[in-house]
């Protein structure tokens, strides 16, 4: 199942699009899912990291050397 979503686009950005749907022959929408579909792991990734990097700095994360991980790893 899809679900439908709307979003604002800065005129130039829009402009693009269109072109390169009407220079390819897919629809704008193809390129708005690709971009998401793209991204959207990195962009969880970068917001996972930076919330770990606070806990960290608060003192509330673990920091253990690699050396330590790959030793406890095998016990």
């Amino acid at each position: 199942m899809s679900k439908q979503t709307a979003l604002r686009l800065p005129d130039e950005t829009y402009e693009r699009l269109q072109a390169l749907a009407g220079r390819t022959g897919r629809t704008a929408t193809y390129y708005i899912r690709e971009a998401i579909e793209t991204h959207l792991d990195d962009l969880e990734d970068i917001y996972l990291a930076e919330q770990t990097a606070e806990r960290i700095r608060r003192g509330e994360e673990a920091i253990v050397s690699a050396e330590t991980f790959w030793r406890e790893l095998d016990d």
